[in-house]
């Protein structure tokens, strides 16, 4: 499934380099009316990220997610700066279809068994951003300022037992760089863990990227700058990769 995205900034449309919010580029569109236009040209999920929310949860534009949630003819994913049980239970009351969880599951695995658990795999994508050391793809947390001392290997164990099923993979060196995605090491994910879900999420740039992560059997990625820039339209895409 291609699943197209959208970083809001109070109700703009965004895109970081890097998850650095000093390199920040502001599209002149509207989220509603783009949710709309990425639903009619086929996509199946929209992936929201509320990088208000992502700084401070009490900044997180509920109004804007409720009116884009009601207004979109297909499904919302949604994250940034989840911490709470709660705030699962809040965004998935607004219709939202799956919440994305990081740092809050990786910090406090106790929760992120529980948020699988209660609300169901299907409810519950898990936020991966790595960075690899020693080729070895280790997960970093707090918006990627830390970079945590387990890998990608040991939070999928630890949370299979609940029945993981959506893995969002952000290669930090990647994303918003429009340089390519890894596909290295998605190929590793996808032989590694072929009943999961692996999301591919960062550097995306051109059909060339996509055939190349079609061709590793990939079953999800996110497309991001890539569309708001042009580089190539959602039914190129999903011409080369339909939706499944």
């Amino acid at each position: 499934m291609l699943i197209p995205a959208l970083d809001l900034i109070s109700g703009q449309v965004v895109r970081l380099k890097q998850g650095d919010f000093d390199q920040k580029t502001v599209f002149a569109l509207d989220p509603v009316q783009k949710v709309k236009e990425y639903a009619a040209q086929g996509a199946a999920l929209i992936h929201l990220v509320d990088l208000d929310g992502a700084k401070d949860p009490k900044e997180r534009q509920l109004g804007l997610i409720a009116e884009l949630v009601a207004s979109s003819p297909c499904p919302i994913q949604t994250g940034g700066g989840i911490r709470s049980y709660e705030d699962v239970e809040e965004l998935l009351s607004l219709g939202v279809k799956r919440v994305v969880v990081g740092s809050a599951a990786i910090k406090n695995p106790e929760l992120g068994l529980k948020l699988l658990t209660e609300f169901g795999p299907e409810a519950i994508t898990l936020a991966l951003d790595v960075k690899l050391v020693d080729n070895v793809p280790m997960v970093a947390t707090h918006g990627w300022l830390k970079l945590s001392e387990q890998s990608v290997y040991d939070l999928i164990a630890q949370f299979s037992s609940a029945g993981l099923k959506h893995v969002l993979i952000t290669d930090i060196a990647k994303d918003g760089m429009m340089q390519g995605p890894n596909v290295a090491l998605y190929a590793q994910l996808t032989a590694r863990y072929p009943e999961l879900d692996i999301i591919a999420s960062g550097g995306i740039s051109s059909l060339e990227d996509l055939k190349a992560l079609r061709a590793i059997h990939m079953k999800s990625a996110v497309l991001g700058k890539s569309l708001l820039t042009g580089a190539f339209t959602l039914e190129q895409a999903l011409a080369l990769w339909p939706n499944d």
